[in-house]
């Protein structure tokens, strides 16, 4: 780490010295493992390392990013120029600009956060292990034709970020995953499903071979699909994606969107968008999970906050700029990479869980469809008009029933997400911790 650090601040000095006004400078190096199997042997393996520097120059109200691989100091210096240069002939923002001394962040406990595994980097031929015992464990099952992929991957970062104004820090970032694709039937009647596991530590990951235990199941219980009647019926989402219908919130409530005033929520700030009883929260500070952060891309202290309290929008999701933009102030929430200037964004989130099982989610809502997998999407981000394919389960007398696909659901957001029920099925070890989710009268387009 410090070697980034010197040389985030190597990258401001050429910037000062070419002829920034201010600047901010973003280093990130990373090692990523990742190794495939398919029929008991090593179908590919691949390792990575490398690091990247960017650097944000601002020359009055233009501003221009440049980023480069290369940490050589004649390399730095020409970036230095070039961002100068760039920045000049820029269109004028009067919204841009590093974020006040007197705001920047200070102190923060990277460790209790937990974001780096302590143990040693997993070898090649234990990843090979770890992905050979998944795919082992799906074809254990009978119903299974083949084992389309089962990987397991590691990957580290450190990531430091330096602003002219006086900020530097830093912080590394692991993560372990383990992942099976199994296939069930042949020709038209092939049918797929999948599990996976993604943790900070190694010691959180669940066992490779529950992994590709529970990939063989979900896929031989979608064989037989078929379309559903066509009509409006109450939908549950399962755990594995109800996320979306949140994200879509989130990023209806992105102050970028708000700023451009195209969301269907920019008028909804103060009213109430969930039903009673519900909030969603953003706490970038939960330990061992991937959307924690000690500090934002612009070097403001990562705090918790309500988006939603009691179903009431309270706030956006707000950058500098964009704060700015709309005469408030930064919820801290500022994201950035090494060739982009910063933009509001959400890490996690948990939305308040319900006291039913998803089981008895489906005993209320009686006949329907549950949901557990999503493709494509179509949403009116003026509107909220909403239309994704689906496939899950028929549901009759709150008991599922037989298998769906090749249907679309559509409906509005605002009215979907004013009817939300949730289960308590949230996984705690998510950054989006959100629970299966009954939405009532969406039309279902099948046969």
């Amino acid at each position: 780490m410090s070697n980034l650090e010197s040389l985030t601040q190597r990258l401001l000095e050429f910037a000062k010295s070419a002829g920034a006004d201010a600047a901010d400078s973003l280093a990130v190096d990373g090692t990523s493992i990742n190794i495939d199997v398919r029929v008991g042997k090593l179908e590919q393996a691949e390792r990575s390392e490398g690091i990247d520097i960017g650097l944000r120059v601002l020359v009055g109200q233009r501003q221009a990013c440049v980023s480069a691989s290369d940490t050589r100091d004649e390399t730095l210096r020409a970036m230095a120029e070039r961002a100068v240069v760039m920045a000049k002939e820029a269109p004028e923002d009067p919204y841009i600009g590093l974020a006040d001394p007197a705001d920047l962040a200070r102190d923060w406990n990277v460790d209790a956060l937990e974001l780096a595994d302590p143990g040693d980097e997993p070898t090649a031929a234990f990843l090979q292990e770890q992905a050979e015992q998944a795919e082992a464990a799906a074809l254990t099952n009978t119903g299974i034709s083949q084992v389309q992929s089962a990987s397991a991957g590691y990957g580290k970062r450190n990531i430091h970020l330096a602003t002219s104004t006086g900020f530097s820090g830093g912080y590394s970032r692991t993560d372990h995953g383990v992942s099976c694709v199994a296939i069930a039937g042949t020709g038209t009647g092939m049918e797929r499903d999948f599990d996976s596991d993604v943790r900070i530590w190694s010691a959180d990951l669940r066992d490779p071979a529950e992994i590709g235990k529970v990939a063989a199941e979900r896929t031989v219980a979608r064989m037989g699909a078929r379309k559903p009647k066509t009509g409006a019926y109450p939908v549950v989402f399962d755990e594995r994606i109800s996320s979306s219908l949140i994200g879509h919130m989130l990023a209806a409530v992105n102050g970028a969107a708000i700023a451009r005033g195209s969301s269907w929520l920019m008028n909804n700030l103060g009213k109430q968008i969930l039903p009673n009883g519900m909030s969603v929260v953003e706490d970038p500070g939960r330990p061992r999970i991937a959307g924690s952060r000690p500090f934002d891309g612009e070097g403001l202290l990562a705090t918790k906050r309500a988006i939603v309290e009691d179903g009431v929008l309270q706030s956006w999701t707000l950058d500098l700029a964009t704060a700015r933009k709309l005469g408030l102030n930064s919820t801290h929430s500022a994201s950035r990479g090494t060739s982009s200037p910063p933009s509001p964004s959400v890490g996690n989130i948990a939305l308040t869980q319900g006291t039913q099982t998803q089981a008895e989610l489906l005993k209320d809502m009686g006949r329907g469809l549950l949901v557990t997998s999503m493709i494509g999407s179509s949403i009116n981000p003026n509107t909220g008009d909403y239309s994704r394919g689906a496939s899950g389960y028929w549901v009759e007398n709150g008991q599922i029933q037989y298998p769906i696909n090749e249907c679309t659901l559509a409906g509005n957001l605002n009215d979907m997400l004013l009817s939300l029920r949730a289960a308590n099925d949230a996984r705690l070890h998510l950054s989006r911790l959100v629970p299966s989710l009954l939405v009532e009268g969406l039309t279902l387009a099948g046969e």
